[in-house]
């Protein structure tokens, strides 16, 4: 059997896009930074979110039944930083700039991309929740630097921005 700090270290090295999921309703916004998201079909476009059960905005993404993927930029990484810490839903919204598309859940005015989008289905495994997303609306940006989290560090890719 793999122990799950072999696992955790393992995963470690794959590396993936950083993001910034939230969703709104009666409760107000809520947001988490995530890795665990991928394209599932282009047909309907669809897309996973993994999100822990035990975080504590977890209820709320399950009553609104709707969120937004913002995928961040390399100038992002504060943002990163800040819906992944201590701070209370209202505070990390103080952080950037929010509009929002079709469902209404938050979009990052300067994200990469954001997938709007319905959660269709949801499945517990293990200690999370994955949410199975159809997208609604799609907004992309100028911004060409992703923002990556790799061997538990942050790194750019992509062309660097030339000011």
């Amino acid at each position: 059997m793999v122990e799950a700090t072999d696992f955790r270290s393992a995963m470690s090295l794959l590396s993936g896009a950083v993001n910034v999921v939230t969703t709104t309703g009666a409760s107000g916004h809520h947001g988490f930074t995530a890795s665990a998201v991928c394209s599932v079909t282009d047909t309907p476009p669809t897309l996973l979110v993994c999100m822990n059960r035990a975080a504590r905005s977890h209820t709320h993404f399950i009553e609104n039944k709707i969120l937004t993927v913002n995928v961040l930029g390399a100038h992002h990484q504060h943002i990163s930083s800040v819906f992944s810490s201590k701070l209370s839903s209202a505070e990390r919204f103080e952080y950037g700039n929010w509009t929002e598309l079709k469902t209404g859940a938050p979009v990052l005015d300067d994200a990469l991309v954001s997938f709007d989008c319905q959660i269709e289905q949801t499945q517990e495994v293990g200690t999370h929740t994955i949410f199975i997303c159809h997208i609604v609306a799609i907004q992309q940006s100028q911004h060409d630097q992703g923002l990556v989290y790799f061997n538990r560090a942050y790194h750019h890719v992509g062309q660097a921005e030339i000011a």
